[in-house]
This record gives C-alpha cells, structure tokens and sequence, in this order.
C-alpha cells in the first residue's frame, strides 16, 4: 500500500513536457508563396538592373571595340574617350550646375509652397476645400504637351523664354501641385487637440505652422523634397522647348544634343548616360537614410 501511495504521487508530481512546435514553410519559417515572391523580386530586379549593366559596360569601350564585339561583350581595354567627349562637347560642369540650380530652386520652392497650401486647406478648412484641392490637381494632370503652346506664348510675351526661370515656374506650380494634394490630406488628419494647445497658450496660425506643424510633418517634406528634385532633374520635354541656347541647357537635353538624324556614337551615348545618371544616384545614396525614415514615419504612432 505504501509503495503504491509513493509511485501515484511520483507520477502525479512529474512536470508536463511539452514537445516544442514545429515550424512550417521550412526551417526558417518561409512558405513556398514567400520563395516565389522572393524570386520574382529578384527577377524584377535583374531585369531593371540590365540597362545600367549596358550603359557601364559601354562606357568604357572604343568604338572600335563595340563595332567588332558588340553591346554584350566586356570591354576589352578602359577606354575613357566617350566620357571626355561629352564632357568637353557639351561643357558638362556648366549643364551640371544648370540642372542643379533648376531642380533645387523647383524642389525647395514647391515643398514650402505645398505646406502652405496645405496648411489653409488642410487645417484652415477654407469653404469649397475639396473643389479647390481638385481644381489644384489638374494642373498636374495635365499632358505637358498641352501646356506647351500657351506657355511658350505667356514666357515668350514677359520676356522670359530661353530662360531657366520660366522653368523653375513652371515645375514649382507642377510639383506643388501635386505636393498640395498629398499634404492636404495629411494635415487634415492632423490632430487636434494639438493646435487648440497651441492657440489657447497665445500662438498665432504662422507660430503654430512653424513652430507646430512643421516639425511634426518634416519627414513627409523630406520625402517630397527628394521626389520634387529628381523629378525635376530627369524632365527632358519643357527644358528642351523652353531652354534654346547651349549656355541654359540641362543634363537631359544636353544628351539629346548628342544624336544625329543619321549617326550616333553609342560609345559616346552611353557615356553621357552614366554621367547624367550619376549625380542623381549619388544623390539618392545620401539621403537614403531620409527618405526611408520619412516614408515609415507615419506608420508608427
């Protein structure tokens, strides 16, 4: 009887083990459905990445090297004749500094005036808010082909055609444009009980824009910021229509200059691309880390 007492209570008193769960989709817990987005991702990838492969790889090469072994072949030997042509065809430090000066002035010029736009329909709540935000729109819906002939007519009348300036406005209303859309919407949401703190402690609405709003928002304008310039600095139609001499042109224009109705230097061509390329990623590296947390501001409250 003793002995049968003490086994029960062994029994009784012995832990529970748990046999630990298993993992599905593998040992690292993927499915089949995240390998296949997976590789499609890195498909995706490759086939953006295979233009850029091209152009570095062509770069580099004499022409004479392309004619006998073709666009797909290693260079045989570096050659750097394609990159000091267009540089010394087209004066690239001069067209360097006028797409720079262009795509700032349009990028900082649009993103204060989005926020302000934005800050009186967004959190003024003027009347007619959202016919005003959509009537904002259009102009950045817009062809730019149809904006082509009145603009020209309107810059050519003030004495502003083949000047950067007609461009910087032009863009500056384009962007803001949309800029206005987007940060309507945010401020809409915008809290509050916040600016009745403010207003009641004595701010007025310009304090409270600059001293409330604008930090709160600064990641979202830092992301509009980046967009405004490299948008800027990749538009090719209106600076081609609106910047004639050789002294206002920008990078992307400056490349076209180099094609010929019957004769193009690929070489040459390539050269000119990865040198337009280049300070737009050189660019993007540096304000990655912005941008990225810019974009993820708003999802963590």
């Amino acid at each position: 009887m003793t002995s049968t007492l003490s086994t029960d209570t062994e029994v009784v008193a012995a832990p529970l083990v748990k046999k630990p769960a298993r993992k599905r989709g593998g040992p690292k817990g993927k499915t089949p459905g995240d390998w296949a987005i997976l590789l499609v991702a890195i498909l995706l990838g490759l086939l953006i990445a295979v233009p850029f492969f091209m152009i570095l790889l062509n770069s580099f090469k004499s022409p004479a090297d392309y004619n006998a072994n073709g666009p797909l072949s290693l260079p045989t030997g570096l050659d750097f004749g394609g990159l000091t042509n267009f540089w010394e065809r087209v004066n690239f430090p001069e067209k360097l500094w006028n797409s720079f000066f262009i795509s700032s002035v349009v990028a900082v010029a649009a993103v204060l005036i989005s926020m302000l736009n934005a800050f009186a329909l967004g959190i003024g709540r003027v009347r007619g808010r959202t016919w005003i935000v959509v009537l904002i729109l259009l102009a950045n819906m817009l062809p730019q082909e149809v904006l082509l002939y009145p603009l020209y007519f309107m810059f050519k009348s003030v004495g502003l055609y083949d000047n950067q300036w007609a461009v910087i406005i032009i863009f500056v209303v384009i962007q803001s444009a949309f800029g206005t859309y987007l940060l309507a919407s945010v401020y809409g949401t915008f809290p509050k009980e916040i600016l009745e703190a403010a207003s009641i402690d004595g701010a007025s609405r310009w304090r409270i824009l600059w001293r409330v709003v604008f930090p709160i928002s600064r990641g979202t304008l830092s992301v509009l910021l980046i967009f405004f310039f490299i948008w800027t600095w990749n538009e090719f139609l209106i600076p081609l229509t609106f910047l004639v001499s050789n002294a206002t042109q920008t990078v992307p224009v400056s490349i076209a200059v180099l094609q010929g109705d019957r004769l193009m230097d690929v070489t040459t061509t390539s050269a000119s691309a990865l040198l337009g390329l280049l300070p737009t990623l050189i660019f993007f590296l540096i304000f990655q880390r912005t941008l990225t947390r810019g974009i993820t501001a708003g999802a963590v409250k």
